[in-house]
């Protein structure tokens, strides 16, 4: 949420994401039942292919098609790709050190970055050592091409929702309940924040999903009294 505020003080409503192919390869997935066609096609050999070998086919799609993904082979190339897809914002100087700087914390063994840190606590369980997170190592190393993705702030979620009581009954414009119409979980707006923590992701939300659903039965039920 830091990273993400800070973006938005920079009045630009993008920003740059640099990495490696290798890294790519493992770390990159995309959210959604359809764009893991070997979890909803039950594959375990699917499953383990693209975690291991990956990336998976949607990731790869967009790596070789999209507009905003951009590889080069070092990072002088990169930088002049970016610079033609978004002229007369890049600083050049800047980037490189920034990219030299957070390979010079990962080769330091006391290096006391927090994402190095981070880096280094996921892979203790095998799990993420083996599917998710890549064993560290410097983008310069010549390892494999780099990437660089352009990523857009946007919502996905409209944090509104149908307007109601609590006890789950749709409210009018003027706040009077619309009767034999309920809501509840995130039809009712309820996208996160409470108890859930301001962090809070999808997939994290069924604790509200499942009160507010309560309450909407209860008034369902209250109704029929």
């Amino acid at each position: 949420m830091e990273t993400l505020r800070y973006l938005r003080s920079t009045g630009f409503d993008w920003s740059w994401f640099i990495l490696d192919l290798p890294t790519l390869k493992k770390e990159f997935a995309l959210s959604g039942s359809e764009q893991n066609p070997d979890l909803t096609g039950k594959s375990w050999l699917g499953v383990v292919r693209n975690r291991l070998l990956g990336p998976a086919a949607p990731v790869r799609a967009f790596l070789e098609r999209g507009k905003d993904f951009l590889v080069a082979q070092d990072l002088s190339e990169l930088m002049r790709k970016m610079e033609a897809l978004a002229p007369g914002v890049l600083d050049p100087g800047r980037l490189e050190r920034e990219v030299k700087a957070r390979d010079r914390e990962l080769l330091n063994p006391f290096a006391k970055d927090g994402q190095v840190l981070m880096v280094h606590a996921f892979r203790r369980y095998v799990g993420d050592r083996l599917f998710r997170v890549a064993k560290p190592h410097p983008f310069l190393s010549g390892k494999g091409p780099l990437v660089a993705v352009r990523l857009w702030t946007l919502t996905r979620k409209t944090l509104g929702g149908i307007q109601t009581d609590l006890k789950g009954r749709a409210l009018k414009p003027l706040g009077e309940p619309l009767p034999g119409l309920f809501a509840a979980g995130e039809a009712a707006g309820f996208g996160g924040g409470a108890f859930h923590g301001y962090k809070a992701l999808e997939g994290t939300f069924l604790g509200g999903c499942l009160f507010s659903g309560l309450q909407a039965a209860k008034g369902v039920l209250e109704g029929l009294e």
